[in-house]
């Protein structure tokens, strides 16, 4: 089975590449999933079985400020891959990395079926790009939240914010063992439980500063990502 791998330089991505090794994982310079002629290339010269797509603009602010970028690549992006597999192997299989982000945030241990509801430009976006996968015969939608297993990014992290987080390196083993269970349709794969983004950082980064959401100005944001799910095993975090 060939599968090809999109996103390969981020923190999701890079994980995947090191458990599917045998993956096609073209960088961003070689493969710009918004050139469709580029697109239509790698199709043509390749047998591809099965796409997992990652790539995407993930910034909130960055989406926030730059709705046409974010439009081009999480919608456009994801849209131009999804025909151009259909046209090349219909009966393939596609997967999408979407975000615990498609809810509102209000009440939390959202599952499968639970009603999405986005908050911000960054999550319309993502679940725009669910609907255009959902297109695809044989999809697998995943929505998970994970961070990489490094030091914190910022000097602080929020105590009002809350997910079941798990690492990448975690999210990738999943990723495989659910393409070893072929599903289909959406899927959650989750931490067991809910912890604030404060604590997931510390983990990594135990000087890390606390603020809330008062502290914070920008657009608004998912508070509370927690995922549950009717399909999968929820997975410890490793520390």
């Amino acid at each position: 089975m060939t599968i090809l791998i999109t996103g390969i330089t981020g923190i999701l991505g890079s994980e995947l590449k090191k458990i599917l090794p045998h993956s096609i994982c073209p960088t961003h310079k070689d493969f710009d999933v918004c050139d469709i002629d580029v697109v239509k290339k790698l199709f043509s010269n390749q047998k591809i079985d099965t796409v997992i797509h990652t790539a995407a603009l993930t910034s909130v602010r960055a989406c926030e400020e730059n709705r046409n970028r974010a439009m081009k690549i999480n919608v456009e992006g994801t849209k131009n891959l999804v025909d151009e597999f259909k046209n090349s192997n219909p009966k393939g299989k596609f997967v999408y990395i979407s975000t615990a982000c498609v809810f509102a945030g209000n009440s939390g241990m959202y599952i499968e079926n639970s009603i999405p509801y986005p908050k911000n430009f960054y999550s319309l976006t993502k679940l725009l790009g669910e609907n255009i996968v959902n297109r695809f015969n044989d999809s697998l939608i995943i929505r998970t939240n994970f961070v990489g297993r490094k030091k914190w990014p910022y000097p602080k992290a929020f105590t009002d914010r809350f997910g079941t987080y798990l690492f990448s390196d975690q999210v990738a083993k999943e990723i495989k063992k659910v393409l070893e269970k072929n599903l289909k349709g959406i899927v959650h794969i989750a931490g067991d439980k809910k912890i604030s983004m404060f604590e997931l950082a510390k983990i990594t980064t135990p000087n890390i500063q606390s603020m809330t959401i008062e502290e914070y100005t920008g657009p608004k944001l998912t508070m509370n990502m927690s995922l549950d799910s009717k399909i999968l095993e929820k997975s410890v975090l490793e520390i």
